[in-house]
């Protein structure tokens, strides 16, 4: 008799419920079954409901902060290794506090090291997210990483605009390589944004290396945080006669006034992955789900097939 593989079971954290249920439903499955107890002063126990034993199990859950996203990840880890779970794979289509990936300054800590580390401890046997704040966070697993990226989504989003005198724009320096990325994808200029910090999250100077006159800019970046960036960008460009400027970000955090600011700003449009739930419905927010990207890579591993068509860059 021929040996057949179990299909996996596909479990959710309760932030990516949504997310997950996509996921599994492109998978051509269902979400198992875990419940979640909580005690009184917020302590909280997951339970699979279901067994797991010898099973690849794929468990989705993107770990922004707070910190109780990143802990039902861990707990629910753990809960899977001591059931006997075969195959463990954290599935995180946002890997947080991945902005603290090195020592800035004095006395601060490396989290997103400390993080990988605990992943590790809790059980997990591989790691599936996609476009990491810094690439160099994969070498902090001592387990496979596949590092999916979302150029994979926006880009055919991007040529369906067919927007004349395109440019790709960085909102800073850091993300340049992503920028060149894009315009060598789409074969159109590049510009950069230099800024300079007063602190996390305030921008006290911006300015614009290259030329967006007449011009129809995307400025691309992994994630948007308060939009105090992507808002000044965008009128700095207008400001030196872009004809739009439009925005493409992985990962919408989008925290304090960010939704104000977006308003408010001169951006056509922010467009996002549903990576983490969108609270706030705004007309000049557009979500692209990676459900699709997600479950085929999900299909792939379980079947040990190639993945690396999934990176366009």
């Amino acid at each position: 008799m021929a040996y057949q593989r179990p299909e996996p079971k596909i479990f959710a954290c309760t932030q990516s419920t949504k997310l997950a249920e996509k996921i599994a439903k492109s998978y051509g499955t269902h979400l198992g079954k875990v419940q979640f107890s909580k005690y009184s002063d917020g302590e909280f126990q997951p339970s699979f409901e279901e067994s797991v034993r010898g099973a690849r199990i794929f468990i989705i859950g993107s770990t922004n902060p707070g910190s109780d996203n990143l802990m039902e990840m861990l707990l629910m880890l753990d809960a899977a290794k001591r059931a006997s779970a075969r195959h463990i794979t954290a599935v995180m289509p946002y890997f947080g506090w991945a902005r603290q990936d090195r020592k800035d300054k004095p006395r601060v800590p490396i989290a997103a090291k400390l993080i990988a580390k605990m992943l590790e401890t809790a059980g997990a046997t591989r790691i599936i997210t996609m476009d990491l704040h810094a690439d160099q966070i994969q070498g902090f697993f001592e387990k496979p990483v596949d590092h999916l990226f979302a150029s994979t989504l926006f880009l055919p989003y991007l040529k369906k605009l067919n927007l004349d005198n395109l440019t790709i724009a960085s909102p800073d320096m850091g993300g340049s390589k992503r920028a060149y990325a894009y315009s060598k994808a789409l074969d159109c200029d590049v510009v950069i944004c230099y800024k300079q910090r007063a602190k996390a999250n305030v921008i006290s100077h911006m300015e614009l290396i290259g030329d967006v006159k007449g011009k129809n800019v995307v400025l691309v970046d992994d994630m948007v945080d308060t939009a105090g960036t992507l808002a000044r960008a965008a009128d700095l460009m207008m400001e030196r006669g872009a004809l739009s400027v439009r925005a493409i970000t992985t990962h919408g955090l989008l925290s304090g006034n960010a939704y104000e600011k977006i308003e408010k700003s001169q951006l056509k449009e922010l467009i996002i992955t549903d990576s983490i739930p969108l609270e706030i419905k705004s007309d000049k927010v557009q979500v692209i789900s990676c459900a699709d990207l997600f479950a085929d890579v999900m299909h792939r591993v379980h079947h040990n097939t190639s993945i690396s068509s999934k990176f366009l860059m």
